[in-house]
């Protein structure tokens, strides 16, 4: 079923690949959400050794590289984002590899700094086999950061402005959208409450430092937005956080 499940998001993200050039992308943690800048939750990034987890168009591993990082890793399961993610480090000297974020694929391990994931990590069939994974990688002292949908957000129901709860939050499991991002591409996606990353995350063997629930923007606090019923938008990220971010130690 697993397998079943990665070979199709696989397949569906190659054909939506280039909705998201650059979207998501650091210093964003996603969608109307606070950015590094204003948040500083990664900690000194100069000769650091990173790792991306759901590297996506490359544009993540380009800001790491902005701010002096060392050496980039990156791993990407749509053969698509990673041709989009070559071309957006070229000159660059970037480890790409396009696999799962479950699978083992020769990434060193107890090599990196700093192993983060933007708005990806939710996307793993198997969330204890990524998160043993990712620790493996990190060095003793290293840390890993990642962001994804606030678990509840996926159940807010906007009509008319009047936001209320659709479906179960207490239900996690599998759920499929047929046409993602109005494309032939049909996705299947994880539900999964709050507790279930963080005490994933303390199985693994991680010590979790920070948990954030973002805020909009400071530049969009104080805008007043026009009613919208789209998934994300201002108006129901001024009452609700889009995101969650999570930064655990190794």
């Amino acid at each position: 079923m697993k397998t079943e499940i990665l070979t199709q998001n696989q397949k569906s993200w190659n054909t939506v690949a280039g909705h998201f050039n650059g979207i998501d992308a650091l210093p964003s943690f996603g969608p109307f959400a606070q950015t590094d800048e204003e948040l500083q939750l990664f900690e000194a990034i100069r000769d650091k050794k990173v790792l991306d987890i759901g590297c996506g168009s490359g544009h993540s591993l380009a800001y790491m590289k902005e701010q002096g990082a060392a050496e980039l890793w990156g791993v990407d399961f749509s053969e698509k984002q990673i041709n989009t993610s070559n071309e957006t480090l070229k000159g660059l000297q970037a480890n790409l590899h396009c696999a799962a974020m479950e699978e083992d694929v020769g990434i060193p391990k107890d090599y990196f700094d700093i192993v983060y994931s933007i708005y990806a990590i939710g996307w793993t069939t198997d969330l204890d086999s990524t998160f043993n994974l990712i620790y493996s990688y990190l060095k003793p002292g290293g840390y890993f950061l990642f962001s994804w949908d606030h678990p509840l957000y996926a159940h807010l129901h906007s009509e008319n402005g009047f936001i209320s709860l659709n479906g179960s939050y207490q239900a996690e499991g599998m759920t499929r959208y047929e046409n993602f991002k109005g494309e032939d591409a049909p996705v299947v996606i994880p539900q999964r409450k709050f507790s279930t990353y963080l005490n994933s995350l303390i199985k693994s063997g991680f010590t979790i430092e920070e948990v954030v629930e973002t805020d909009v923007p400071l530049q969009l606090r104080n805008i007043e937005p026009e009613v919208s019923d789209r998934y994300y938008s201002l108006y129901k990220a001024q009452k609700f956080p889009t995101t969650m971010i999570i930064k655990a130690r190794k």
